[in-house]
């Protein structure tokens, strides 16, 4: 976990927990104001074809979102931004209101096939498609430009690479396309040799 994770996670209620239920509790020191994103991070987020963003409402609740597109629609600006396009969707605004009461967001990132995840916090602001026609061009793909109703930007404050005990391994259609084509093209292979030999 990242230092800047540890301080903002651990709060006091936090630690009296790990206290109670551990006998200890982590001891932190100082730390910086953010923990940049390092090439490990960045190659990771570039890879994703989805992850889920929470927002936090006015009435204190969080509200978790999926977004998906292309892998590397999440794009890291800098180790210390992230930028994705928002495209049309339920017309209901839930993220993009939230975060004007309550810039925090969580990012959740997920490999299931390696069972690894990535947890990200940082700060969000969505930004009006119509107002920035430079965003679009610079954070959507062609073919999806006309879609693009917002621009999400991101300051990137800290991350956590969490543990893979159980992450139940999950596999993408493309995946499983992978991992069988071979496979089909031997049983093909050997349903030809059966069929000479008849």
């Amino acid at each position: 976990m990242a230092g800047k994770f540890l301080e903002l996670a651990f709060t006091p209620n936090v630690l009296a927990a790990q206290a109670k239920y551990f006998d200890r509790a982590q001891n932190l020191p100082p730390q910086p104001k953010c923990d940049a994103l390092t090439d490990d991070e960045a190659q990771f987020i570039q890879s994703r074809d989805s992850f889920y963003m929470a927002t936090v409402s006015e009435t204190g609740w969080p509200y978790v979102q999926h977004r998906g597109g292309k892998p590397g629609f999440l794009r890291v600006v800098s180790p210390t931004q992230l930028a994705f396009a928002d495209y049309k969707g339920n017309r209901q605004m839930l993220s993009t209101g939230n975060l004007t009461a309550n810039d925090r967001v969580c990012l959740f990132l997920m490999d299931y096939a390696q069972r690894t995840r990535l947890k990200i916090l940082g700060h969000a602001r969505a930004v009006d498609a119509r107002e920035h026609p430079e965003l679009v061009t610079q954070f959507a793909e062609p073919d999806t430009r006309g879609i693009v109703e917002r621009i999400f930007l991101i300051e990137v404050i800290s991350y956590d690479w969490n543990c893979p005990k159980y992450i139940t391994p999950r596999y993408t259609a493309a995946e499983v396309e992978e991992a069988v084509t071979p496979l089909c093209a031997r049983i093909a292979e050997l349903e030809a040799q059966l069929k000479a030999k008849n």
